[in-house]
């Protein structure tokens, strides 16, 4: 059964929350989120978008949204723990309430999950715990389940392990291929984060003691679900 949304923010609100967005590709993820913000009048600024990539395609679509964004490429540092030290300061910079990884292809260090500890998430495309790491298309159909999606977590140390916030599920069925099960999953993402992202901003959602909790109340107003199912289920 498919959940009704209905998260419009009331007409006042509170100070702008402030949200930064890592990315390193297309930025379709991004694009769902600023085209949520905009269309559902959340009071979220992002300001900034940053990407490892200078090529990545994200950067534009940022730009045209009218977000400011940079690059800071690996290239340019001599070991991992540096260039995450010189992003975990160029993001305090900008003095975040949160941080989201939207297609940000690279491992980030203890040190700089510890900074942003409780701040700092990511949507992994399958339903975590299963499928972690790379390929989760491919794993899901090797391993031959009939249900795959995606999952917005925090960010741990522990590769794609921190609590999970939100779900949404897709049927696999027998002639998908790794492009169609992606396909299906992406447009479940595109709903899937801005809503989570959103429903942690606007106070419905906090992270306690290792575990997401629904406090029941939205600085927002309205209702952010946190599972979400495909319309073909």
């Amino acid at each position: 059964m498919r959940e009704t949304l209905n998260y419009r923010v009331p007409v006042e609100y509170g100070p702008m929350k402030r949200l930064v967005i890592l990315i390193s590709g297309r930025g379709s993820n991004l694009e769902a989120i600023l085209g949520q913000i905009r269309a559902q009048a959340w009071p979220i600024d992002v300001v900034q978008v940053i990407s490892n990539q200078p090529q990545a395609q994200g950067l534009a679509v940022a730009q045209s949204y009218g977000v400011a964004c940079q690059v800071l490429s690996p290239k340019s540092f001599p070991d991992r723990d540096a260039y995450d030290q010189t992003l975990a300061q160029t993001i305090q910079a900008f003095q975040p309430d949160l941080v989201a990884l939207a297609g940000f292809m690279r491992i980030l260090s203890p040190a700089f999950c510890q900074v942003f500890a409780g701040r700092l998430i990511n949507i992994h495309p399958s339903l975590l715990p299963a499928f972690k790491g790379l390929e989760s298309h491919a794993q899901a159909l090797e391993s031959g389940v009939g249900f795959h999606g995606c999952t917005v977590h925090a960010v741990t140390p522990e590769l794609d392990h921190g609590p999970i916030l939100a779900q949404a599920v897709i049927p696999v069925f027998s002639n998908d291929t790794v492009d169609t099960l992606a396909q299906r999953v992406l447009e479940m993402e595109h709903q899937l984060y801005p809503i989570a992202i959103a429903g942690i901003l606007s106070g419905r959602y906090v992270l306690e003691q290792g575990r997401w909790v629904d406090t029941g109340s939205s600085e927002f107003g309205g209702d952010f679900p946190r599972w979400h199912v495909h319309p073909s289920l």
